[in-house]
């Protein structure tokens, strides 16, 4: 039955499965009301998660075709989780096959994807249910605990007491979604940084489509993604499929926040439009791995963009958050301008509006030319043309270290209106 709007409390085991049955379907210009549960180092220390997040369930969108796009329009992003933890991590190569985010393993029973028991709280709290034995695939190298003022506008981090009397109720102070299953990070209860001050700033770490094969969650892009080549693993790949397949839903763009539009691949009928990973705050670049993961209430709207068969996401950050070059030709500008060119004997000024391309690769210089070649493709101009543009009315910002960037600049508006997307940046940037 088509829906107006679907709430979303279900997730996946950390595989995102084009062959498995979506929520929905919700109505092409509806809405999608998610709790999401934390990423990163909660499912990071749950084996049987496969996918190092714990996702929501993809949803079904009407009229979504592929070779169609979908424009995600970011209405809301609540903060629930009153406490969380991060920081930067080390592997325990015993306890996992291949890769620590995706295959989990038990050194003493060898199980792979083993359930778990919590024992008490700290580094080793996290127990094989069938032997016992301690398995957590991660440890801190440097990690912190950070509580949120009522409104969730500052963080503090927290002392070793007081981080530990946080831990006993480790479910409780993060809000994590009751159909979540991952093991709340606080019980490890780190606090190597006590007493620094944060703001909050949320925005959503994975939002996107379905790839059209199965893969683990956080590896659907360019960076991650390249761990699954050859990997030793059920759910490895070739470089040709992880190309072909993945969404780039896994951006960790912190431009990806509430007033913000991304527009997405649709790679499956349907699109299957999932979310997750919700962080309070980020620097460009998440240089430490992760950022305070925390549960959240999102809000979403839905919209089929017909026929733009785009390859990864277009971000329409919110004005703010464009580089200063790339925000809009202001009434006051383009007057100046055309005094200009009046002088120069210029007949015609472009009109122009901005547009942001995701791009990922196995390093910051290939995400970054996979950018410029997603926006040279859809706009259909040369590469060094958009570099120009960029260098000129834009600039390049890291989404992740390692492999995820984005290129935005100002687009002329005959491009924007040639490929459908005219009206939508009218739209966002009440031009």
């Amino acid at each position: 039955m088509l829906r107006e709007y679907v709430f979303v409390n279900e997730f996946t085991n950390g595989i995102l499965d084009p062959n498995k049955e979506m929520l929905g379907p919700v109505k092409d210009g509806g809405l999608i009301v998610a709790n999401t549960a934390p990423g990163c180092w909660g499912p990071m220390i749950t084996p049987a998660l496969r996918g190092g997040h714990e996702v929501t369930k993809p949803v079904y969108v009407e009229n979504a075709e592929v070779g169609d796009a979908i424009a995600i329009y970011i209405k809301s992003v609540t903060v629930t989780s009153t406490v969380a933890s991060s920081g930067n991590e080390s592997t325990v190569p015993e306890n996992f096959v291949g890769d620590p985010f995706v295959a989990g393993r038990c050194p003493k029973c060898e199980r792979l994807y083993p359930e778990t028991k919590l024992v008490g709280i700290g580094y080793t709290a996290v127990h094989c249910a069938n032997c016992g034995e301690e398995i957590a695939p991660f440890q801190f190298t440097n990690g912190y605990t950070m509580a949120f003022n009522e409104d969730k506008t500052v963080g503090v981090t927290l002392t070793k007491e007081m981080a530990e009397e946080v831990a006993g109720e480790a479910k409780s102070y993060m809000a994590t979604p009751d159909n979540s299953i991952q093991n709340p990070i606080l019980t490890f209860a780190p606090h190597d940084i006590a007493g620094s001050i944060s703001r909050l700033k949320p925005f959503i770490g994975q939002l996107g489509t379905t790839p059209s094969k199965a893969m683990p969650d956080s590896h659907n892009a360019g960076d991650f993604g390249s761990f699954l080549i050859d990997a030793p693993h059920e759910y490895a790949l070739t470089e040709e499929e992880l190309a072909k397949h993945k969404t780039d839903g896994h951006m960790d763009v912190n431009r990806v926040r509430e007033g913000a539009v991304v527009i997405c691949p649709v790679k499956v009928k349907g699109g299957g439009v999932y979310v997750g990973d919700v962080h309070a705050m980020q620097g460009d670049g998440e240089i430490a791995g992760h950022t305070c993961d925390v549960s959240s209430v999102v809000t979403l709207k839905v919209k089929v963009i017909k026929n733009l068969n785009i390859d990864g996401p277009i971000i329409l950050p919110v004005k703010e958050d464009l580089p200063y070059l790339a925000r809009p030709i202001t009434p006051e500008e383009m007057k100046k301008a055309e005094r200009m060119a009046d002088m120069w004997k210029i007949k015609t000024l472009e009109k122009t509006a901005p547009i942001s391309f995701v791009g990922t690769g196995t390093n910051l210089n290939e995400a970054i030319d996979n950018g410029l070649s997603r926006a040279a493709d859809l706009l259909e101009i040369s590469v060094p043309e958009v570099k120009n543009r960029a260098t000129i009315t834009g600039g390049l910002e890291i989404g992740r270290y390692p492999g995820t960037a984005t290129v935005t600049f100002l687009a002329p508006m005959e491009l924007l209106e040639k490929v459908g997307l005219s009206d939508l940046v009218k739209e966002q940037y009440n031009l």
